[in-house]
């Protein structure tokens, strides 16, 4: 089932329980998408673009949860939480820890990066091979640690 489909079955699962935060965090969703496909660039809606576009929104939700944190803005902060919590269920498990450090440590020695000097050359492999996979401050940092 593809994406698309997935999210117009639980928005009318969510529509039928008459929940709120579900509702708000899978129409924006469905907006996107739509939005995507009508943009006019002719790019094509795959999987890979499909997980670009709920990692922009949790990114941006997240961005302004810590502005209205650091505002004493809790209410809101709250709504973006909870926006986020319904987005990241349809994003696939991201790699984290010892693991993305081993596949990023491969990536480092195919590309044969040895000193800082090699840092752009070896994100835009990692970058690259673990695009949806992984986020971009995770690559940048493990990268930069096995480089220095």
């Amino acid at each position: 089932m593809s994406l698309e489909a997935k999210i117009n079955e639980d928005l009318k699962t969510a529509m039928k329980a008459k929940d709120e935060v579900a509702l708000r965090g899978i129409r924006a969703i469905k907006s996107a998408i739509t939005l995507a496909k009508t943009d006019g660039s002719g790019q094509e809606v795959d999987e890979a673009r499909e997980v670009q576009i709920l990692q922009k929104l949790v990114k941006s939700r997240q961005e302004s949860l810590e502005i209205y944190l650091k505002n004493d803005r809790e209410a809101l902060a709250a709504i973006e939480q909870e926006e986020i919590d319904v987005i990241k269920k349809y994003l696939p498990a991201m790699l984290e820890g010892a693991e993305l450090e081993a596949i990023i440590q491969q990536i480092v020695l195919e590309v044969g990066a040895t000193s800082a000097k090699d840092m752009g050359k070896a994100m835009g492999a990692a970058n690259k091979a673990l695009a949806g996979k992984a986020e971009g401050r995770a690559i940048s940092e493990i990268v930069k640690r096995l480089l220095s």
